[in-house]
């Protein structure tokens, strides 16, 4: 039993190292970037508030698992911007082979639910991981139009390539959700809260 739970205990804090993944917007009121298990935690709690209103035939719980651990291979890649639209396939490579390296620590069998709700997440084909999709395009936009397009303007991202990117996976996770933001992103463009 002391091996395994030594096991558990690496895997705790081989995942603690998520808080140092530094990503490209700032919590609203705060003067730093957020790192990715702010955020993951913040959009697994959206999804607890969220999933009965807005989408009350998914299995909660099941979401909340995925966005807790879909950015995990960000632990040996970092983050990239979302908009970013080049390097995609060999950046899902290496976060895999980083979910194998983490998952692979625990006790034989133990990672594998783990990993499934990962490569739920990655595949975007069931209910709960569209939702879950929706939840993680939405919040650096809401962060964005909570701190005047602060990251939009600071990595020249523009409104086109922010409706593109995000708005198919919202709309078609969370369609209540896209209905609320896009006047609101047509709103920051009018105000010139985005880049080039």
């Amino acid at each position: 039993m002391s091996d395994t739970m030594q096991a558990w205990v690496d895997f705790a804090l081989e995942i603690d190292a998520l808080k140092g993944v530094e990503r490209k917007s700032k919590p609203p009121g705060l003067d730093r970037y957020e790192n990715a298990a702010e955020h993951s935690w913040q959009i697994a709690l959206l999804a607890l508030a969220l999933a009965p209103q807005l989408a009350p035939d998914v299995d909660a719980a099941r979401v909340v698992g995925m966005l807790l651990v879909h950015d995990l291979g960000e632990i040996d890649t970092g983050d990239t911007i979302v908009y970013a639209t080049e390097g995609w396939t060999e950046r899902k490579a290496a976060e895999e082979a980083a979910i194998e390296r983490i998952f692979g620590r625990l006790p034989a069998g133990r990672g594998d639910a783990l990993r499934a709700l990962w490569q739920e997440f990655e595949a975007a084909e069931t209910p709960e991981a569209r939702f879950a999709h929706a939840l993680d395009r939405a919040m650096p936009a809401l962060l964005n139009l909570a701190n005047e397009g602060q990251s939009w303007r600071e990595n020249g991202i523009s409104h086109q390539r922010v409706v593109e990117r995000i708005g198919p996976p919202i709309e078609a996770g969370c369609p209540a959700l896209w209905a609320y933001m896009k006047p609101k992103l047509d709103q920051a463009k009018d105000q010139g809260w985005f880049g080039a």
